[in-house]
């Protein structure tokens, strides 16, 4: 017996999912304000990329909340959205971390390992609470990848404080803004795909049913 025939998704339009959606986007939210503030304050681009992310991720919460209220397919249409304003801020973290790069100065290494804990925390606590929905429709998934490469985004931030403070060095710092750019490209990718192929499934089903 196949996976698919005993596996079911908990359902995206459920009270749960919608609550913990609301708990993600105040998470973000707030994690933004404080990471945004430790960025200036020790002149890390992996933090302001991180800050980025966050206030992407909560646009992306609260999209994914009124795509579940329109409902059909406008959840595979909010998730190329999301998908594109993923993609836009890879791109954008690319630009800023060559701008780091020319000037040169390392950033705070301890400021970058406090606010990158913190970070890490918050982000966990929301992966956790997304865990099950992590196979769901595209805007379920979009959501789930978000999540999880804000995770890894943040362990790449903390190794980053661990290199500048080895090596007073803003090379660390620089590198880990350009892997997180990375990791929002290919699941800005990978959510669009997903979208489009759920778009074409519809439409193919509306052609038969005439």
């Amino acid at each position: 017996m196949s996976a698919d025939c005993c596996h079911h998704e908990p359902a995206a339009s459920g009270g749960r999912y919608r609550a913990i959606l609301w708990i993600a986007l105040a998470v973000n939210a707030a994690m933004f304000f404080v990471e945004l503030g430790a960025s200036a304050a020790s002149g890390s681009s992996s933090l302001a990329a991180d800050a980025a992310d966050f206030a992407g991720d909560a646009a992306n919460y609260g999209l994914s909340l009124a795509a579940i209220a329109a409902g059909g397919l406008w959840s595979a249409r909010a998730a190329i959205v999301k998908g594109a304003a993923m993609g836009v801020y890879g791109l954008g973290v690319l630009a800023y971390a060559g701008w780091r790069l020319a000037l040169g100065t390392p950033p705070d290494a301890m400021t970058m390992s406090v606010v990158g804990l913190l970070a890490l925390a918050a982000n966990l606590s929301v992966a956790w609470l997304l865990y099950a929905y992590r196979n769901g429709d595209a805007n379920m998934r979009s959501v789930w990848l978000c999540t999880r490469n804000d995770a890894i985004g943040n362990l790449a931030v903390l190794a980053a404080a661990a290199g500048v403070f080895g090596t007073g060095s803003f090379w660390p710092d620089v590198a880990v803004a350009g892997l997180m750019a990375t990791l929002a490209i290919a699941a800005s990718l990978h959510v669009i795909a997903g979208a489009l192929g759920e778009l074409g499934r519809a439409g193919r089903e509306n052609v038969h049913s005439l």
